[in-house]
């Protein structure tokens, strides 16, 4: 029989061994999906995602794709998305722009803007807020490549966002893939407007090609061809679109703010 200080650290091993097998596994096999029969499958909440594009000039795609994933996430009792960005990347890329959020059927006042100083206090605040209640989704707008967002820190927010049930969606930008305990990895890169039944010239709704790198969906499909409707994504089939010249369903319904493009008509 071992000493009780040999007992003890036994002990300690078998609880932090019970510890470990009862947190979620790094990547599961199928993510669970909400609605697999409208098309583009959303997945559930809970989970860490990564939305990368292949140049910062397309931030527009990333965070479009992200935010209408927040917006179905978004209930009663989770009214809330947090959008974090650190100061130095605001101030050259920019911030989600209220009106043409609420033209996109995202209302603004969901939507609450944390710049953070550092890479550590926007780590610190994506835990913060997938630990709070009333958040349905995190955006983490991450323009650069840090060593502090290693593989550990995904994985904390990993479980965090498992142990919580809010999602954290990772917008990162360039061609580089890092190790990281993301359950879904996404490519986002923007496609050609849809064009307008009545005007062939006029730019239509926005479209963007999505293809799942990491993970797999429900209906183990890998890449899609997006617009947007009022009631959130729709997919488009490409060869029927190039062949027709218009997309499949309607573009967003609504007034459209005069002042967010020139010459163009108020309603779309």
């Amino acid at each position: 029989m071992g000493s009780p200080d040999h007992q003890q650290r036994l002990a300690a091993l078998r609880d932090a061994i019970a510890d470990i097998e009862r947190k979620p596994a790094l990547a599961e096999a199928r993510v669970v999906t909400r609605d697999p029969a409208a098309g583009f499958p959303l997945p559930a909440g809970g989970l860490l995602q990564e939305v990368f594009t292949d140049e910062r000039r397309h931030a527009g795609a990333v965070l479009g794709f992200a935010l209408a994933q927040a917006r179905g996430l978004l209930t009663r009792q989770r009214p809330a998305v947090i959008y974090l960005q650190l100061v130095k990347d605001s101030q050259e890329m920019g911030l989600p722009y209220g009106p043409g959020l609420l033209s996109f059927g995202f209302d603004p006042d969901a939507l609450v803007l944390v710049r953070a100083a550092n890479m550590v206090e926007l780590l610190w605040a994506a835990e913060e807020a997938l630990a709070c209640k009333a958040v349905a989704a995190v955006l983490a707008d991450i323009a650069g490549h840090n060593k502090i967002l290693d593989f550990t820190a995904s994985r904390r927010l990993s479980l965090r966002a498992a142990s919580a049930g809010s999602s954290i969606l990772m917008l990162r930008y360039g061609t580089d893939r890092e190790a990281s305990a993301a359950h879904l990895r996404w490519r986002l890169t923007p496609a050609l407007s849809a064009r307008k039944r009545f005007d062939p010239f006029a730019p239509g709704a926005p479209q963007w090609r999505a293809q799942l790198e990491k993970g797999v969906l429900l209906n183990q499909q890998t890449e899609w061809l997006l617009g947007w409707t009022q009631d959130g994504f729709t997919t488009l089939d490409a060869a029927r679109r190039n062949t027709t010249g218009s997309a499949a369903g309607p573009p967003f319904p609504g007034a459209v703010p005069a002042h967010l493009a020139d010459r163009l008509a108020e309603t779309a």
